[in-house]
């Protein structure tokens, strides 16, 4: 599963994420974008592409947990 985070330091709430997804998983709420529907996300990377503040990033949940098991807690 997805997990997409935006960096609401790096925001400048342009909607370009919005516009670009074509799963809606974003929503913008006080000028900044929230992925409300990370779920939905089918990882085709037009919101991190079309950025331009370079304030997006999508990874997968497991990762962290797969490198947990394998390395211990950091």
């Amino acid at each position: 599963m997805p997990k997409v985070e935006v960096d609401l330091e790096k925001c400048i709430g342009c909607a370009t994420c919005f516009n670009v997804c074509p799963s809606n998983v974003f929503i913008i709420r006080k000028g900044k974008s929230y992925p409300v529907n990370a779920e939905n996300c089918v990882m085709c990377r037009a919101c991190i592409v079309h950025c331009p503040v370079d304030a997006i990033r999508i990874a997968h949940r497991e990762q962290k947990s797969a490198i947990s098991r394998l390395y211990g807690e950091a």
